[in-house]
């Protein structure tokens, strides 16, 4: 297992289009744990392959219930759509609204070649999709509605809350 160093936004290798994974080898076992380990040691809840520079549709995804490995994922259906806040380790200090579905289901493989089904909302889903983008040469910053350094976006989070401390004082 080793922590690999996670491409910036810039590196042409984050928008080319990952190729299938046709066979579930050693190597392809120990990318994805190597994977896993450079996700938690950044901190994050995602992580793609072309993220480590590797062109191959792999995703591994931790949203706090441990980790979990994709193999060629993708989007089959998805309901709603939502608007949030999200940000990237390829792309630091800036944060962007992007707007996505509020459930998917996505079809993948599990490490023993096993076809899944995933149905998700809330954070697994807008980490999914944030990957799965990933995969097919896609950014946030090339979806996102508004883009904002991750100072900028934390003043905005400190004025909205003071006025709502403001206006619940108000009404007392």
């Amino acid at each position: 297992m080793a922590i690999r160093n996670i491409r910036l936004k810039g590196d042409e290798l984050l928008g080319k289009k990952s190729r299938e994974v046709t066979e579930i080898n050693g190597r392809i076992l120990e990318l994805l744990e190597d994977m896993v380990q450079t996700m938690h040691e950044a901190d994050g809840v995602g992580l793609a392959a072309p993220q480590v520079g590797v062109l191959r549709r792999l995703v591994v995804i931790d949203v706090g219930e441990g980790p979990v490995k994709l193999i060629n994922p993708e989007i089959t259906e998805s309901e709603g759509s939502v608007t949030e806040i999200e940000g990237c380790l390829s792309v630091p200090d800036y944060v962007g609204e992007v707007t996505r579905p509020e459930s998917v289901t996505v079809k993948a493989l599990n490490e023993k070649g096993e076809e899944i089904r995933i149905v998700a909302k809330g954070l697994y889903r807008k980490a999914l999709c944030h990957e799965i983008d990933h995969l097919n040469g896609i950014l946030f910053t090339d979806i996102a509605e508004k883009i904002y350094t991750q100072d900028q976006y934390d003043r905005i989070m400190e004025a909205r809350a003071a006025e709502k401390e403001a206006a619940t004082k108000g009404e007392n």
